[in-house]
């Protein structure tokens, strides 16, 4: 009889990298969560993985991988989850939208099925994948795994995802089909795509583009304008709880706190929907575009423009005007407009504007000087901000001063601080939180200054 010689055996790794590269390849409406580098890196080490040839290029490939997750600061399986959170998809889209009874039966269908794949791939620890290029190369030893440092500080957006309920549920399960509608709340309650990924946003070249580390002051780091800030508050929660909520024009001298009580709205509302949108001066011809964007949305959103103000021969305002009035569109009630100015009158008047005796003269001049004194007042609630006196400037950085620990006596505190108004900005909050800044730079540097 001829010598027979068996075939060689088939290894493990091939036959299950053969598998998961199934699974990828049926993605119906999260394929997008498998364009990210660590993902691509992934599925280019199954790729070569399910070769039936001892070869290093899986070894390569894995060096790769392993780059791509230390870049990222994260583990294939976080990454994964995080991906799943803030997909934007068809079915993330419509859960952010409606109720999960309202979906089409096979949009679900779909969602479930995605899921399934997408869990086989998330069962396949870094672990089983170093032992599987062991047997590939025919190493010794299997690779290192990347393991996240338990200290690492996480990206914002990431850190926010993991205080949710859902993300728990993920690492737990033992099917993610089952989660679907878990899942479906998860994307209502905080949106998909751009909207799960950020609480602050800014208009830039026509798209919103989220704001990884927006401005972290707090409400309470903000003295004085306490009825100011009640008023803003009662306002934002109105917002917050569907109720009519007006649009909002903080003005006042410089330096007052204007801009820094409306960031301070995120952290304090930021869990409860409520977004914040910034929009630059150049770019409120595109209001109507952002609000009709934000009209569907379930969170609750504050276009915030800064400095406020307009130019005589300036038509920005007409958008704005838009926002503020409405017009055949019904205004969205889940949008409002804050902004900030130091002028009380936002366009800017000249004594050349007022009507005299000419030919050359507008014939209703006075209609178009009241309609330029007027636009203020198209904001439903106007806050104003005075110049703090001696006493409001000294409490603030008092305040300022005890939440940063300075050890400081309260006569010294006073006496530098007012040194420090004199010479610089004038009695202001900004003034007292860049006095108590230097303070505490000053103090790290030299302790016994």
């Amino acid at each position: 009889m001829p010598d027979f010689t068996p075939p060689p055996p088939v290894h493990v790794p091939i036959v299950a990298a053969i598998d998961l590269q199934r699974h990828a390849a049926s993605l119906l409406l999260y394929q997008a969560v498998l364009q990210s580098p660590i993902a691509q890196t992934f599925l280019n080490l199954l790729q070569l993985l399910a070769t039936s040839e001892p070869d290093l290029s899986c070894l390569r490939a894995y060096g790769d991988w392993f780059h791509a997750q230390a870049s990222e600061q994260l583990s294939w399986q976080e990454h994964l989850i995080g991906q799943l959170l803030t997909a934007d998809n068809p079915f993330a889209q419509q859960a952010h939208r409606h109720q999960f009874a309202e979906l089409a039966p096979s949009l679900v269908a779909a969602a479930q099925q995605d899921l399934r794949s997408l869990h086989q791939l998330y069962r396949c620890d870094g672990t089983q994948i170093s032992q599987w290029v062991q047997a590939q190369a025919n190493l010794l030893t299997a690779p290192i795994v990347w393991q996240p440092s338990s200290t690492t500080p996480l990206e914002p957006t990431l850190s926010l995802l993991r205080q949710q309920p859902i993300w728990a549920q993920l690492q737990i399960s033992h099917d993610w089909g089952t989660l679907i509608e878990a899942l479906a709340a998860h994307y209502h309650q905080f949106g998909s795509g751009v909207f799960a990924s950020y609480r602050a946003f800014r208009w830039q070249d026509g798209q919103l583009v989220g704001i990884a580390y927006p401005d972290p002051i707090h409400l309470n780091e903000l003295v004085g304008y306490e009825q100011q800030k009640a008023t803003l508050l009662q306002n934002t929660e109105a917002l917050l709880r569907g109720y009519p909520a007006l649009h909002v024009l903080l003005y006042g001298s410089r330096g007052s706190g204007k801009s820094s009580l409306v960031k301070a709205l995120l952290p304090a509302y930021g869990a409860s929907g409520l977004r914040l949108v910034e929009v630059s001066k150049a770019a409120l011809k595109d209001l109507p575009t952002i609000v009709d964007i934000l009209r569907n949305v379930p969170q609750r959103f504050i276009i915030f423009v800064d400095d406020l103000s307009f130019e005589e021969d300036d038509d920005a305002y007409k958008a704005l005007k838009v926002v503020l009035e409405g017009n055949l569109t019904a205004r969205p009630p889940n949008v409002v407009v804050y902004a900030t100015s130091n002028r009380r009158h936002l366009i800017r008047e000249f004594f050349s504007d007022r009507p005299r005796p000419s030919e050359a003269d507008e014939i209703h001049q006075w209609d178009t000087v009241q309609e330029k004194l007027s636009f203020s007042d198209r904001f439903g609630l106007t806050l104003t901000f005075e110049p703090v006196d001696q006493t409001t400037y000294l409490e603030i950085v008092q305040h300022l001063a005890q939440q940063a620990g300075l050890a400081i006596g309260p006569q010294a505190l006073e006496f530098r601080a007012l040194q420090w108004a004199t010479r610089h900005n004038g009695r202001s909050g900004r003034t007292a939180r860049q006095f108590v800044d230097f303070l505490c730079s000053e103090t790290a540097i030299s302790p016994t200054a």
